[in-house]
């Protein structure tokens, strides 16, 4: 995850939500953005 860009982490994240994959793989996702202080409007919408 480190060598993702802030842009392609949020983009594949986004992506991953609309395909509904994995809860496990969101949550990894979700942790490292928050770890970076990103925010994703659908991670908004959770909290």
């Amino acid at each position: 995850m480190h060598s993702l860009s802030d842009n392609l982490l949020l983009s594949s994240y986004t992506k991953a939500a609309k395909l509904k994959l994995n809860d496990e793989f969101l949550a990894l996702m979700e942790k490292e953005m928050k770890r970076r202080a990103i925010q994703s409007q659908k991670m908004n919408k959770k909290e």
